[in-house]
């Protein structure tokens, strides 16, 4: 699946009350990756934005095969390929002055790390829901792909990155 676009320009979206209304009441805990739920659940409490899809991002390789394994990637010398799960959050802004300050807020996450973090549109999102957005934590070569065939060494500093993306989505949260 295509993840990545260059983001798209806000536009009116007068039915944007109503489809967050929608949104929110089709959205169960349990549908979210249980460390992200708080985050989730931050953004969605804010008059001006809901989520319309998340993922932690997870690690699959040998001996974890689960695709939602949310355990941390062990210690050692004989891994050599790990697949990758993006982690992301989609967002849904509304086009006024408190969206629009988010929506920049949100493109300055990519400076813990631009090669490895993306704010971009998701065309498939913006057909189904007008001001989607996403930010995503995926080495910049993969950024078109939900899904990465990475090293270990590399897959250790994606894990790291991951850590401090959302812990940076949770500041921003706490100064909204």
């Amino acid at each position: 699946m295509e993840t990545f676009t260059e983001p798209k320009v806000l536009r009116d979206n007068p039915c944007f009350i109503k489809q967050r209304q929608k949104s929110l009441a089709d959205l169960e805990d349990a549908m979210i990756d249980v460390p992200v739920v708080d985050i989730i659940n931050g953004f969605n409490e804010l008059p001006y934005c809901f989520t319309l899809q998340c993922c932690y991002g997870h690690f699959v390789y040998d001996g974890h095969w689960d695709p939602h394994n949310l355990d941390p990637l062990p210690d050692t010398q004989s891994l050599n390929r790990v697949e990758y799960r993006i982690a992301y959050i989609a967002y849904c802004i509304d086009n006024s002055e408190a969206g629009r300050e988010l929506l920049d807020k949100l493109k300055k996450i990519t400076t813990i790390d631009q090669e490895n973090i993306q704010f971009c549109s998701a065309e498939w999102f913006w057909r189904r829901q007008v001001n989607s957005y996403a930010l995503q934590v995926e080495p910049d070569r993969f950024k078109h792909k939900d899904k990465a065939i990475l090293d270990y060494k590399e897959a250790l500093y994606i894990e790291n990155l991951r850590g401090e993306f959302f812990r940076k989505l949770e500041e921003l949260l706490r100064n909204q």
